[in-house]
């Protein structure tokens, strides 16, 4: 019989050699997770501190955070000196047309991995239908709609300047409960484009009411953001609170020099709002420049009716002069002396204006750059479709200010790109890249968590996304792997088309979307519906 010193012996032997076996034994285990990323500084989007831990993704969610290791994946991520972040949940997109282009390559190399689409009061009239198609599509992006008000009233009363009758208020209310029961997640207004700046407060109450009761948001683009910036906003909070409808004010700014310094009382008015019970937040791009239409330009009577009015009243002498004198009446309100402010992003008629300022293509076309020039070729360019421009007329202070407010998220107001089309605004690249490049790390306006907060768990708890916007443990797996030291936006005004830069991984719904800074062409995205639909 062996002595106990002896067996106490073998058992001290066997309890060396259990460890090392059940590692053996591990290693030939099938891995537990689809993706582990590991090694990284974990910024979980709530705006707290970085942590250091590890995520585990299995069935498109977040199955485990803390010390896992590598072996426990299919796949893994060596995030290694790396950021981990929620993926970004951009609210104010034109992506409405993502199943034509479905890879969404503009937004997911930024870091998205949700949109809004819907947005400045245009949308698919039929959301039914629209997400019908995306879904058969499968696309790169989660993606969600508003229902546009432009679209519902265009519907119904065309592009006339008047009030709707009391049925045809009915039919465009029934139009709007239509299309939250289909999914939209909330009422969208762009009150400076036809033919929403021929409505009034009412009509927008009424409309946005029928949202607000399906649980919907109401999204605006204000009637003026500028010269008449505290109105617009007061209208907005007034739609709001008449409709008990969430408030999201887009692409918040000043942009009109003579009233820069303006974004401090819109802020405050949103405070005080705030104070009184609604439910308020606002979003913006991180660039001193805008984009739209040439059209917003002139007087928005000129614009009623459609092209063909248009026209009429362009080629009309008299009415032309009336017109001219207008604008420069406008342009002087703003601060402005000329159009040298703005630049052709996209003329179909002649793409050889592209990237060109307006006294550029003054005198190109007139041999002259003088307002009046300038004001000639934009008739020209009007009666020619018009054009997609680009509007240099904001401030870095307002920028920065409007940045620092803790209720204002991060949008890149862009559709989705087609590298070598156009001249567009360099938003639609680098936005989000531009925030933690440009802001965080060089400007220091923010911190790291405070960004990612803004791009993360802000737009989605207003807008009601549930388990996205945030890295926790049965959370969606919309993540984001970026080099705080690198990353950054490459696109230009001058040249837009260029991804952004040091974003190695994105993953949608646990699919990694992006791989070692290359799209991988999966398509991984859902439709994210209507809160009445959850």
């Amino acid at each position: 019989m062996r002595s106990a010193y002896s067996r106490l012996g073998a058992l001290r032997l066997g309890a060396l050699l259990l460890p090392l076996a059940l590692v053996a034994a591990g290693a030939h285990q099938s891995p537990i997770y689809d993706v582990v990323i590991t090694g990284g500084m974990l910024v979980d989007g709530t705006g707290a501190a970085a942590r250091r831990a590890d995520v585990a993704v299995k069935d498109g969610k977040i199955a485990a955070i803390g010390i896992i290791g590598a072996s426990a994946g299919r796949d893994a991520i060596d995030a290694t000196g790396l950021i981990v972040a929620p993926g970004f949940i951009d609210v104010h997109t034109h992506a409405d047309e993502v199943a034509d282009r479905p890879l969404a390559q503009n937004f997911v190399r930024m870091g998205v991995t949700s949109i809004v689409a819907g947005n400045c009061g245009g949308s698919a009239l039929d959301v039914g239908a629209a997400l019908a198609k995306i879904a058969a599509t499968r696309v790169a992006v989660n993606f969600a709609t508003l229902i546009g008000h432009n679209t519902v009233r265009s519907a119904v009363l065309g592009r006339e300047n008047r009030d709707p009758s009391a049925d045809e208020l009915t039919r465009m209310k029934g139009l709007v409960w239509k299309a939250m029961a289909d999914g939209a997640v909330g009422f969208s207004t762009g009150l400076q484009y036809v033919p929403g700046t021929y409505s009034k407060t009412p009509e927008i109450i009424e409309l946005a009411r029928v949202a607000a009761n399906e649980g919907g948001i109401y999204a605006s683009h204000m009637r003026n953001e500028g010269t008449a910036l505290e109105e617009a906003v007061q209208e907005a909070l007034r739609v709001g609170e008449a409709a008990r409808a969430r408030v999201q004010i887009s692409h918040l700014k000043v942009d009109s020099p003579s009233r820069w310094g303006a974004g401090a009382t819109a802020l405050e008015l949103m405070d005080a709002a705030r104070a009184r019970g609604l439910a308020v937040e606002a979003d913006q791009y991180a660039y001193t420049a805008a984009s739209s239409t040439l059209g917003i330009r002139f007087p928005s009577w000129v614009l009623e009716g459609g092209q063909e009015k248009i026209v009429e009243r362009l080629s009309d002498p008299p009415t032309w002069l009336r017109i001219r004198d207008e604008m420069r009446a406008l342009l002087a309100e703003r601060g402005l002396k000329d159009l040298s402010f703005a630049t052709v992003a996209s003329h179909r008629a002649d793409p050889s204006l592209n990237g060109l300022s307006m006294q550029q293509v003054a005198m190109k076309l007139k041999g002259s750059t003088n307002v009046d020039a300038q004001l000639e070729v934009a008739r020209e360019l009007m009666l020619r479709d018009g054009a997609s421009m680009v509007y240099h007329f904001m401030s870095d202070k307002d920028v920065e200010r409007i940045m620092r407010d803790p209720h204002v998220g991060v949008a890149s107001d862009s559709g989705v790109l087609a590298e070598g089309e156009g001249v567009p605004h360099p938003r639609g690249y680098g936005n989000n890249a531009r925030v933690l490049g440009e802001y965080v790390r060089t400007r220091k306006v923010i911190t790291i968590e405070e960004a990612i907060r803004k791009m993360t768990s802000l737009p989605a708890q207003h807008f009601r996304f549930r388990d996205r916007g945030v890295l926790r443990e049965g959370a969606a797996a919309d993540i984001v792997v970026f080099d705080p030291a690198r990353v950054s936006d490459a696109a230009t005004f001058e040249k837009p088309h260029a991804y952004a830069t040091g974003i190695p991984y994105v993953l949608v719904n646990g699919v990694m979307v992006v791989k070692n800074s290359e799209h991988t062409g999966a398509r991984p995205g859902e439709i994210l519906r209507g809160a009445s639909l959850k």
